[in-house]
Formats: C-alpha cells, sequence, structure tokens
C-alpha cells in the first residue's frame, strides 16, 4: 500500500464545465483533498471555485497546450473537460512525464480502444492512468458485476442514458454526440457484428418514473467492453435519448445529410445546435434516468432477466458521471489506487461505492429480477430509423 499524502492535491481540468464543477462540489467536501480547478477561462473558474466550501485554488491551462510542469505540483490529475472523441493525449503524456496519476472520464470509443497502448510507458513510470470513470463504463459494469456475478450466461445486455430536457448542457457534450450521428457504428446484435447509423435503431423505452422515451444507439467504449467483460451469446448495445421527442426525432432527421454522404459531419453546426436547445430548455423535466438490463442463466441454466433502474430528479442527474471519479479520488487519498498501468475502469469499481453517494443526492436505484423467458427478446423493438 502506498503512503497515503496529507492532503490530495487534486487538478480538475474542465473545472468550470458541467462534470467537472459537479466532481469539484463534491470533491471539495472530501477531508485530506486539496483542489485546484483548471481550463482556459478564468472568471468562470473563479466563480466555482470561491462557491465551494472550501475554496480552491484555480489554474489558467489549455488541455492542447499542457506540459509536465504543470502536473508536478499535483498528486492526481482528473481530465474532466472533453470531448474525447477526436481528443489528443496531451494530459496522458504531461502525466507520465511529470510522474503524475492521471483519472478522464472518457466515453470516446476510438480512445477508450487505444488507451491499453499506454500501459508500458505507464508501468516504466509507474503512473496508473485510468480512462472512463464516469456512468459507462465505471458504474454501468459495476451494476452488471452485482448483476450477472451467479449466471452461468449471458444473452443480451442493453444499457441506455436518458437525461431530463432541464439539465445543463455544455458544448463538449453535444460535440462528442455529433461526432458520430449519422456515421455507421458497430454494434453486437443477433449474435454478430453489425454496422447501423449513429443515432440509429430508435425505439421507445420505459423509465422510471418518466414514462415511455425515445431511445437511439450510441457509438460508445460499452459497445466493445461489454461483449469483451461479459461474453453475450446475442447481443449487447448501449443506447441514449432525448426527453423531448421533437429534438430525439429532429435529431435523427438532421442524421440524413450524414447517411446520405451530403456532408461529413454534423460537428461543425455544434455551437448552433447547443443555441437551439437551449431555447427548449423551459420544456420537459428535470428528471434523469439510467438503466440496466440483462437475460441469461442462473446457475442452475433457468431463464433469468435482470434489470437496474436509477431515477435521478432535480437536475441531480449530471452528478452521476461524476461519482466513480470521486470514488478514484477517494481510492488515491486513501493509499489503495490501481497498479501503475493503463486501465480501462471496467470492473475497477464496486456498486457499493457509489450507493452511499447517490443517497446523498437523492439518486434512487434499484433492482428487478425474474426467471423465465423475457416477454421481448432485448433486441425487439429497435429498429433502423
Amino acid at each position: 500500500m502506498s503512503e497515503i499524502p496529507k492532503s490530495l492535491r487534486v487538478l480538475i481540468i474542465g473545472g468550470s464545465g458541467v462534470f467537472g464543477s459537479r466532481l469539484a462540489e463534491l470533491a471539495a467536501q472530501e477531508p485530506g483533498v486539496s483542489l485546484t480547478l483548471a481550463g482556459r477561462n478564468l472568471d468562470r473558474l473563479g466563480k466555482i471555485a470561491n462557491a465551494l466550501v472550501p475554496q480552491s485554488s484555480v489554474l489558467q491551462l489549455d488541455r492542447d497546450l499542457i506540459e509536465p510542469g504543470d502536473l508536478e505540483p499535483f498528486d492526481l490529475v482528473i481530465d474532466a473537460a472533453g470531448p474525447f472523441q477526436a481528443s489528443r493525449p496531451q494530459v496522458i503524456a504531461a502525466a507520465l512525464g511529470s510522474g503524475t496519476p492521471y483519472v478522464d472520464l472518457a466515453d470516446g470509443r476510438r480512445f477508450v480502444a487505444d488507451f491499453p497502448s499506454f500501459d508500458d510507458a505507464a508501468k516504466r513510470c509507474g503512473v496508473p492512468l485510468v480512462t472512463g470513470a464516469s456512468s459507462i463504463p465505471a458504474l454501468s459494469h459495476a451494476v452488471l458485476d452485482r448483476m450477472v456475478s451467479r449466471w452461468s450466461a449471458v444473452e443480451d445486455i442493453r444499457i441506455g442514458i436518458f437525461p431530463g430536457n432541464r439539465a445543463p448542457r455544455g458544448l463538449s457534450v453535444v460535440q462528442a454526440i455529433l461526432s458520430y450521428v449519422g456515421k455507421p457504428v458497430k454494434v453486437f446484435r443477433e449474435g454478430e457484428w453489425q454496422q447501423v447509423p449513429g443515432w440509429g435503431l430508435t425505439h421507445s423505452e420505459q423509465i422510471p418514473g418518466g414514462g415511455k422515451r425515445w431511445a437511439s444507439v450510441c457509438d460508445t467504449p460499452e459497445q466493445d467492453l461489454l461483449v469483451q467483460r461479459y461474453r453475450p451469446r446475442r447481443s449487447a448495445e448501449f443506447f441514449a435519448g432525448l426527453e423531448l421527442g421533437l429534438l430525439h426525432h429532429g435529431l435523427a432527421m438532421l442524421s440524413m445529410p450524414v447517411r446520405w454522404g451530403w456532408i461529413a459531419s454534423l460537428l461543425p453546426f455544434s455551437k448552433v445546435m447547443l443555441a437551439a436547445a437551449k431555447l427548449f430548455l423551459p420544456f420537459g423535466s428535470d428528471r434523469g434516468a439510467m438503466i440496466v438490463s440483462a437475460n441469461g442463466e442462473d446457475q442452475m441454466g433457468r431463464p433469468i432477466n435482470a434489470r437496474w433502474s436509477l431515477e435521478a430528479i432535480s437536475n441531480r442527474g449530471p452528478f452521476v458521471p461524476v461519482l466513480a471519479a470521486l470514488c478514484m479520488i477517494r481510492r488515491f487519498r486513501d493509499g489503495w489506487p490501481p497498479e501503475p498501468g493503463a486501465h480501462v475502469c471496467a470492473g475497477l469499481l464496486c456498486l457499493s461505492e457509489f450507493e452511499d453517494d447517490m443517497a446523498k443526492l437523492g439518486i434512487v436505484h434499484r433492482f428487478e429480477e425474474t426467471h423465465g423467458k423475457p416477454a421481448d427478446v432485448l433486441t425487439g423493438g429497435a429498429k433502423a430509423a
């Protein structure tokens, strides 16, 4: 076990963003943790830092121009800036060069898939690097690990995230979504890898406390990691949905020029689409949700179905993606970090590590389990649209 620092000095890059600011709010309450918030906009950082108890310091820092010397004063750096879909590894290189442990909230499929390439360098430098410390794959796999631990086989897995329309949104989140909308996405369906259009396979999904919402397939690391870790026989999919049908189907319609090859991507329209989405903030609700569903066979070989659901009201949903990073801060503070190397945060954390934080935030989660064949195959009803 490594020596516990008197005060874990944590640098949060993107500290004024939707997720970075919420991570700072929670981490500031942790004993033995001192925070520095970093980003390009000192005014915004200062407002966030001054609102924290205790107050944190701020550092003007361009994520794309970071150097090892920028990280030397810190015991841990957390990259909460995003988007990671086209991110370059400057922060990782700086962490390796300075010997600073690194954690991120990455949801970029290629970024996470390429992360193990840093493993040899991280071991040589004696530095733990952790990617994907967020709702997916950290929380989703913690749920699945508890759900299927006693199963003999997994048939299907589906994971969905549904933010409330009134939840705050940032440019990096919009850019992450638009990076794949209309483009081919590889998913494991019907026992084989298939290509479907990003933001396609549109279907309705029942969510806890919120009725039905539309959902579409997304290009995330889950599409690969679920297959690698749980070996489902038939399918493994991740999808997300906007609360307002007008916005959800509107984005599906806007994907058509990309699917037809008329334009390469919707990314150039990110700022316009963010501004348009903000016009609809008075509508919908502040209720977010997440679901994890699976079916397979129990230890006796009997068909079994399980579903976990999370419900976050009063705009507490944006805290969910930062809970895994908060858990990692505690692990580094308490002297039991991951071993040196490059780790994907899938199976690193237990669901019990999230539960107290969710309870404090008023976030409700529950498991349901039944035996027998499911009424509908988990891939049923999802159509390429």
